[in-house]
């Protein structure tokens, strides 16, 4: 039976709102459009701090460039709670370990979910050394990633570093086409692939990795 992590988020954001606190949220962020409509629903019951930790991107010119994207939507945006952002060292040498012998795997495959889990863990980490209360990831907000394997690994996580993992699957409740307008909105560069040099070749004619 498939989990409902819409309503997961939606019991635990009802909790938050009757406490009448904003508890100390750690976001993992891929990116800026993908981050647009999490920010804008989330901060609403968390401080939040977003992590720009993605070693999965490929060359260091775009890692660079959608950190800076990100900068520019955290300061564009207006937010109900504070919303900070850390970004991480660019570290390419970490999703290549995580991923070898892995480049035969489709997109979605085993590959994606080691990625997954590298960025996550990290998340968790810092989490857990900054006294945050829960963690998350925006990526479920993309129709290409799975959520079930987000949650699971979340969920794995949260038990090993004993930080609360925020269930959710953001592309719910129009999250992903939200994300789209607010994108629009903000002048976001919305990026053609989704980070790795193996998802670079697979958007590019003959499909070889760089």
């Amino acid at each position: 039976m498939a989990v409902n992590y819409q309503r997961m988020l939606d019991e635990t954001l009802r909790g938050v709102a009757l406490s009448g606190a904003a508890p100390q949220l750690l976001l993992h962020s891929c990116c800026g459009p993908c981050s647009s409509y999490v920010l804008e629903y989330l901060s609403r019951f968390f401080d939040i701090t977003v992590l720009y930790y993605n070693p999965n991107i490929y060359p260091e010119s775009e890692f660079l460039k959608r950190a800076a994207v990100q900068a520019a939507l955290v300061s564009a945006m207006d937010f109900p709670n504070p919303v900070r952002l850390s970004v991480a060292d660019y570290r390419p040498e970490e999703f290549d370990a995580a991923a070898a012998g892995l480049a035969g795997e489709p997109e979605g495959g085993g590959r994606c979910r080691k990625c997954f889990a590298l960025r996550l863990e990290e998340t968790a980490r810092r989490a857990k050394a900054g006294g945050f209360d829960y963690f998350t990831t925006t990526l479920s907000v993309s129709p290409h990633k799975n959520a079930a394997a987000l949650n699971e690994i979340g969920g794995e996580l949260a038990d090993k570093y004993g930080v609360k993992y925020l269930y959710a699957d953001f592309k719910k409740k129009n999250g992903y086409k939200r994300s789209i307008e607010l994108s629009a909105q903000y002048g976001l560069y919305r990026q053609n692939y989704c980070g790795c040099r193996y998802s670079l070749a697979a958007a590019r004619p003959g499909g070889e990795a760089p």
